[in-house]
């Protein structure tokens, strides 16, 4: 049976994909693709210094469910939002071709309040 891709690649060199969230109305993002990432030793504060922002989340991990939401996973804030710095990421359940969303969270939160889609 082969590998799933998740399991293809070893914790201490993985390849995540960072979706830079642009606007949560107009879904619009840019991502990041990451490779040989120590997922067992780099810390949240170390990839928000990676990618220069502010608030991390999970989105989904390889051969998980996917949100409805196709910008950003709305459900979970408590246990998905990194929130710990000194957290490692293989701790806080990354493995390998994991999708993380990384926004302003202020603007989340707003966003949250009145989940409107533009066109």
């Amino acid at each position: 049976m082969d590998n799933l891709t998740n399991n293809a690649r070893p914790s201490n060199d993985a390849t995540i994909t960072v979706r830079c969230i642009k606007s949560f109305e107009y879904r619009t993002c840019k991502n990041l693709i990451l490779k040989h990432l120590n997922l067992e030793t780099t810390t949240v504060g170390e990839l928000k210094t990676l990618i220069r922002q502010y608030t991390l989340k999970l989105y989904t991990v390889a051969h998980g469910h996917k949100t409805q939401n196709l910008i950003i996973n709305m459900e979970e804030d408590q246990r998905l939002i990194f929130s710990d710095d000194s957290a490692t990421l293989i701790w806080l359940g990354l493995e390998n071709e994991a999708e993380i969303s990384f926004f302003n969270r202020e603007t989340y939160e707003t966003f949250k309040k009145n989940p409107d889609m533009k066109w």
